[in-house]
């Protein structure tokens, strides 16, 4: 048996005649930038995260960008983010000039540690960006302490995690803006790339429209530096037509993860550290990421045995080549170095069949033995 990572096929051809018919729509209005479906879809977004504003852009990670221009975040400020997390969250604060200062973990969210957050809060410290990682919510009260001790803005890196949420709150409704990723593999993805921020707070809201568009207000004005970064009208009419499948698709992913958690603790046992999920969160399973001894043999099994896997992350972010001049070292954030040693993340989409996860576990279970 071969089990993909992902699979986008069976959902495209269950939706195919309502995306073809919104996509000759788009088409035949001829309105490609910043039309109609942009606005729906920046409303509906918005109202999904309990928040009063939804700013499309082009991708997840132009949305942290202008998420910490808008927050006021400038070349020689410092922004805390965790080590452990995709490029993109330390690239938006470098692109600006600023600095990231990388926490460790929680070695059992794989989250970023509030304990950690608060000793490395200096004068020049600006913003916090927690990473939701693969679908499960940062600890959001102690963040949320911390930012206002130090009146600092909190952008949430919600790339992997829309629906989620913690104690009964989503992304956006308790930073000063959240991000969102519709890359096509995400939980809500596009067939391209696309992003929004959310965020209730009106004048961060606006600046991040003004910036989109080149610094622009009104058309051919420019009293700021802005860039291009507008959610294509395209990509938000395929984003409308999906949209409210995501709750369905995200119930569908839990009900794998716990299939998952009980195959893997029948069969496999201590061998398999299984996702934490804290009793407070609704973990919407972007991924299902295990921790193992012998990770790279097992990821060398699986796929001799036709089952595809990733490492969601092989090399920590204050280690890359990229940022050696910040000093970090080896030893410096002990959990996550030990997570990017350790993780596995296996297949997990919506249309994922209970017969493919029993045969990964089954092979996870022979590797072992």
């Amino acid at each position: 048996m071969n089990v993909p990572m992902l699979d986008l096929s069976e959902q495209y051809f269950n939706l195919k005649q309502d995306i073809n018919a919104a996509l000759e729509e788009v088409m035949s209005s001829s309105r490609f930038i910043l039309g109609d479906n942009v606005k729906k879809l920046e409303a509906d977004i918005a109202s999904y995260s309990n928040v009063k504003h939804g700013v499309g852009v082009a991708n997840g990670s132009d949305a942290l960008h202008i998420s910490l221009l808008g927050c006021g975040v400038e070349a020689g400020d410092e922004v805390i983010c965790p080590a452990f997390t995709f490029f993109a969250t330390a690239g938006a604060i470098a692109r600006i000039g600023a600095v990231p200062v990388f926490v460790d973990i929680d070695p059992k969210t794989y989250n970023i540690d509030p304990e950690k957050i608060e000793e490395a809060v200096t004068s020049n410290t600006k913003a916090i960006i927690p990473v939701h990682l693969y679908g499960q919510m940062a600890d959001m009260d102690q963040i949320v302490q911390i930012a206002d001790k130090h009146n600092l803005a909190i952008v949430e890196d919600a790339a992997q995690a829309i629906g989620s949420e913690y104690k009964g709150k989503k992304p956006g409704e308790l930073g000063t803006t959240a991000c969102y990723s519709f890359f096509p593999t995400k939980n809500l993805g596009a067939y391209g790339d696309a992003g929004m921020v959310v965020s209730s707070d009106d004048e961060i809201a606006e600046t991040m429209r003004v910036i989109r568009v080149h610094g622009s207000k009104p058309k051919y004005y420019h009293h700021i530096l802005g860039y291009n970064s507008r959610l294509d009208e395209l990509q938000a009419a395929i984003l409308n037509v999906k949209f409210p499948h995501l709750d369905e698709w995200s119930s569908l992913r839990k009900q794998h993860a716990e299939t998952y958690t009980k195959l893997l603790k029948e069969e496999v046992g201590e061998k398999v550290v299984t996702p934490y999920i804290e009793e407070h969160n609704n973990h919407i399973f972007h991924q299902y990421t295990i921790r193992v001894e012998k990770r790279d043999e097992l990821q060398a099994f699986l796929k001799e045995n036709g089952v595809a896997s990733m490492i969601y992350y092989p090399k920590a972010l204050h280690l890359q080549p990229v940022f050696s001049e910040l000093g970090y070292k080896e030893g410096d954030l002990p959990e996550t170095e030990k997570a990017c040693d350790e993780v596995l993340s296996l297949p997990m989409f919506p249309e994922l069949k209970k017969e493919q996860q029993e045969y990964v576990v089954e092979t996870i279970e022979k590797f072992y033995k």
